[in-house]
Formats: structure tokens, C-alpha cells, sequence
């Protein structure tokens, strides 16, 4: 399997696929490069190049103990990005992997990145405080982390129906996806997997954000049970310079596939507009 092998050891494992443009894809929690499959056989068919790692302590990478943490994760990106020497890539994170996306702008800069696109991202802060009232409690993260440690594979067989709007009336549910999902996530260390709910959670991304100086798309549906869209692409967007905001209505927090159709034509024709101007 391909992998990188980054400065503390760490084994991280990426596919990459076809020629073109690179577009990079990071996953959400607590899943694994495998969750874009809809996006990396479609624009690999058009002539892109696909990349897609799995995040430290997820899938075939490394099962750490340390270094699930948001900075490390942008550190590991830009291990990968230097090693196949990206340039001019189009950076898309849906969930947690669009706070690695900003993490990893902020704190690398854009010189390699030509454009980003988070989707149902938890950016800039999923946490309530003071400055964030309109947060989730850090009670709600206490009882993720309880179910996870008192049996992970039955909280991520019952979290597959919130985050696929599949427990929404007269939704069609796919037995395929939720058990593709539930895969996924147990392929993961159990120690980065409970680590990753406080990265996810109590990172600020407020200053990465006002860091990102290339053409951002943010998406988001306004159904997202996992991450609200009120704390996160509303206020994302105020922060982005010039970035794009698409809501969708109804759509659940794991579009990407459950509407796949739509998100990778919107995805495209965001790429295009911003080549030819770029071109231009």
C-alpha cells in the first residue's frame, strides 16, 4: 500500500489516482480516504488528479496514540502534499477534514493550494462558549464520548442514521452505505477515534479561516444533524474572504454520497469558473 512515512513515524496511507489538476480530499471523523469514492472516480474520469489519505489513527494509517490533534493532522496533510509535490491543488474536507483544510492553510500557508471547498465542515468552532453561543454544549461531546467508550460498534452503527438523514420520514435508507460507513470507522484505533471528537470539537478555527486567501466554496446542507449549519457554513463564510456559500435544503450531513450527483456538479462547475479565471 502506498504510504508516507512522516516525522514522528507515523505511516500515512493516500491513494492517488490519474493525472491533471490535483484535487485532494480529507475525510471526516471517524472515517477513511474509501468515504470519497463518489468524488475520486468522477473527477478522476474527468481528467483530474485524485488524491486521498487516511488520517492518522484512521483506516490503513497508523494506529496512534498521540498526535490526534488538529495541527498534527494539517502537519501529516502537508507531509503528504511535499512528497508528491503538489502544486496548484484544490483542497476539499467534508466534516473534520474541512477543519484540516483550514487548519492546514492557516498554519502552511496557500502557496501550494490554488482553491478549497469545505463541505458540512466544522468550521470555525462546533463548541459553545461565551464568544460561540451558538455552539453545542460541551455536554453533547461528553455523552459522544461515553457511547463511543461503552460500545463503539453500536454507537457507529446508530450514528449512520442522523448522519444520512436516513432516521428523516420517508427517507430511503441503504443498508450498503450505513454498513460501508460502519466499516470504515472500525478500521480506526480506538484511541484516535475518541481523541478526534475533541479535535473536531473544541478546535477554533476562527483565525485559519480568516487565513484562507484563495477561492472557497462552502457547502452545507440545512438539515445537518451532526454539525449545525448555524455554527458552522454561516459563520465560516463571514470569515473566508470572498467565499461562495451553497445551502442545500433538506440535504443531510453526509451528501457527498447521499447526493453525490449534485455535489460533484456543483463541485465542477465551482473548479471551472475559478480555471478560467485563473486563466484569464
Amino acid at each position: 500500500m502506498p504510504t508516507i512515512k512522516v516525522k514522528d513515524g507515523t505511516h500515512i496511507y493516500y491513494k492517488d489516482w490519474g493525472s491533471g489538476q490535483p484535487i485532494v480530499f480529507s475525510h471526516g471523523w471517524p472515517l477513511t480516504a474509501d468515504d470519497w469514492d463518489a468524488q475520486m472516480l468522477f473527477f478522476g474520469q474527468r481528467g483530474f488528479r485524485v488524491i486521498a489519505h487516511d488520517r492518522r489513527g484512521h483506516g490503513r494509517s497508523t494506529q496512534t496514540w498521540n498526535g490526534n490533534d488538529m495541527d498534527t493532522y494539517a502537519d501529516d496533510l502537508a507531509a503528504l502534499i511535499k512528497e508528491l509535490d503538489l502544486k496548484s491543488a484544490i483542497h476539499v474536507g467534508h466534516s473534520t477534514g474541512g477543519g484540516e483544510v483550514a487548519r492546514y492553510i492557516g498554519r502552511h500557508g496557500s502557496k501550494r493550494v490554488s482553491a478549497a471547498v469545505l463541505i458540512s465542515a466544522v468550521p470555525p468552532l462546533m463548541l459553545k462558549t461565551a464568544k460561540n453561543p451558538g455552539g453545542l454544549p460541551i455536554e453533547v461531546f461528553d455523552d459522544l464520548r461515553a457511547q463511543y467508550a461503552r460500545n463503539r460498534p453500536q454507537f457507529y452503527k446508530d450514528i449512520t442514521l442522523p448522519f444520512y438523514g436516513y432516521n428523516r420520514p420517508g427517507t430511503q435508507i441503504s443498508d450498503g452505505i450505513r454498513e460501508k460507513w460502519w466499516l470504515q470507522s472500525m478500521m480506526g484505533g480506538m484511541k484516535a477515534g475518541y481523541d478526534c471528537i475533541k479535535a473536531f470539537s473544541e478546535t477554533d478555527f476562527t483565525e485559519d479561516l480568516k487565513k484562507i486567501d484563495v477561492p472557497t466554496l462552502i457547502l452545507h446542507g440545512d438539515d445537518d444533524q451532526i454539525v449545525p449549519i448555524g455554527a458552522a457554513a454561516l459563520q465560516s463564510s463571514k470569515l473566508v474572504k470572498n467565499a461562495t456559500l451553497k445551502v442545500y435544503p433538506g440535504y443531510p450531513h453526509g451528501m457527498p454520497t447521499t447526493h453525490a450527483d449534485q455535489i460533484n456538479a456543483d463541485l465542477l462547475a465551482f473548479i471551472q469558473e475559478k480555471c478560467a479565471a485563473a486563466a484569464a
